[in-house]
């Protein structure tokens, strides 16, 4: 079969005041820039494990032609999957229509898709719920040989990551990517209320074998002279013995990665220094507030995140000492939340010269804890604004300010924050830190 591969790549954002400060302030909307522009990592481990006999084509969705408001999509195929997250999620639904129209079938995954199936359906013939390689090669079967069911998978499904087959790297044309994608874990053992990531479809944490996430770094060296790696995981270093094993293998390949981690990486003094000699450049971290008594609850397990509030400047402080910058990341808009939040991020970041910041409002995901309460207190602007789940517009009523207020808060604290003069000032101030450090 001829099969395409289809991202939704591209931000998404529906306030347009705010995208056009995005365009004007780098910083505002950098790291879900960033995000937007990866390559679909779950795409291509699907095709990685496609059988031989099969032809693959990845396609990002921002590639395609537009005619008028609708994406003209290239045709020729026997059957086209396409991934896609829930801002996305309309967009998703007009290619898969078009090709619905050529007489192509159409399966569809996903976090949204995996969480709203029976609305997927409506809009494509088949859907993956859950993680995908564990029905992938079966689905390919059903559909060369006419008989591909509507539904494969399940939440309850669990996939074992000591299977994880080598991602198709080599599909990527790796001129247009500033960094590429390798996950080493799925899920967290946190439950925040808000998270919509791999613990939707992941139902607890577990972590690749060691030698596998090497195969796939090494499979990328041989295929880009500099490579910047991300570790798409939700929260890396967990298990942090692994980690002790598999850094100074990635010390001795001149390598250069980001990933997402939660604050108690700083505990571990012997971690920090390995991180940074194994090309560790930056850690972005959910600090999530600034104020103590709006962080309970996020965290519905054990209030993991309240607890630690109280090491969150130290913790700063010792993870930018060792050379590693923090992207820390707040979530406006949380029930604790009044008008003097925006006052207090920006005093926060100025106190800790947080080298980078990432600001977005609370926003109510399907398939989260978040979504559920909001809706049964009546609280969402509307339940199916798919749309308007970009981290960057309003999706449901806050309680300690108004909706204006919210966004016009965001925008104004974005503006102040991501400020030349505010940036040039933290970065300058992370590498004095850094001078300061080595002639300790």
């Amino acid at each position: 079969m001829k099969i395409a591969l289809i991202a939704m790549s591209g931000i998404r954002v529906c306030d347009t005041e705010l995208l056009e400060l995005g365009l004007t302030l780098p910083g505002f909307v950098e790291r879900s820039k960033t995000i937007a522009s990866l390559p679909s990592l779950g795409l291509l481990t699907l095709a990685g494990m496609t059988p031989p006999e099969h032809e693959i084509h990845y396609i990002e969705s921002e590639d395609l032609v537009q005619e008028g408001s609708y994406p003209i999509v290239p045709g020729g195929y026997d059957l086209v999957g396409i991934s896609t997250y829930s801002a996305q999620i309309f967009e998703a639904y007009e290619i898969a229509r078009r090709y619905q129209e050529m007489g192509i079938p159409v399966v569809m995954g996903g976090p949204h898709v995996s969480v709203l199936p029976e609305e997927a359906l409506e809009h494509c013939d088949c859907v993956v719920v859950g993680e995908g390689e564990l029905h992938w090669n079966g689905l390919l079967e059903d559909a060369d040989g006419g008989t591909l069911q509507t539904v494969y998978g399940s939440l309850d499904d669990e996939y074992d990551l000591a299977g994880a087959p080598m991602p198709a790297f080599t599909i990527l044309d790796m001129d247009r990517y500033n960094r590429i994608t390798v996950q080493t874990s799925r899920g967290c053992p946190h439950s925040c209320e808000f998270c919509a990531s791999s613990v939707i479809i992941a139902g607890k944490y577990k972590q690749k074998p060691a030698e596998k996430v090497l195969e796939e770094i090494d499979a990328i060296v041989a295929l880009w002279d500099r490579p910047f790696i991300e570790f798409a995981d939700d929260n890396t270093f967990v298990n942090k013995a692994y980690w002790k094993e598999l850094l100074p293998e990635l010390a001795g390949r001149n390598i250069r990665w980001f990933t997402e981690t939660d604050i108690s990486v700083a505990d571990d003094e012997d971690l920090l220094r390995m991180l940074r000699d194994a090309g560790c450049a930056q850690l972005l971290i959910g600090l999530e507030s600034p104020e103590r008594g709006s962080l309970d609850g996020v965290e519905t397990k054990s209030n993991w995140k309240l607890k630690k509030f109280d090491d969150y400047r130290k913790a700063i402080d010792r993870i930018q000492s060792h050379g590693i910058s923090v992207n820390g990341c707040f979530v406006l808009g949380l029930d604790g939340h009044g008008p003097d939040i925006f006052d207090r991020v920006f005093e926060f970041v100025k106190d800790t010269r947080l080298h980078e910041v990432q600001i977005t409002l609370q926003t109510a995901f399907p398939g989260t804890a978040l979504y559920d309460r909001l809706k049964a207190e009546g609280r969402l602007l509307k339940e199916t604004a798919w749309e308007t789940c970009s981290l960057f517009d309003l999706n449901f009523k806050p309680v300690g300010m108004t909706e204006m207020e919210l966004k016009k808060g965001l925008r104004e604290l974005g503006q102040r924050i991501y400020s030349d003069e505010f940036t040039t000032w933290r970065r300058r101030e992370f590498r004095q830190k850094l001078r300061t450090a080595r002639h300790q």
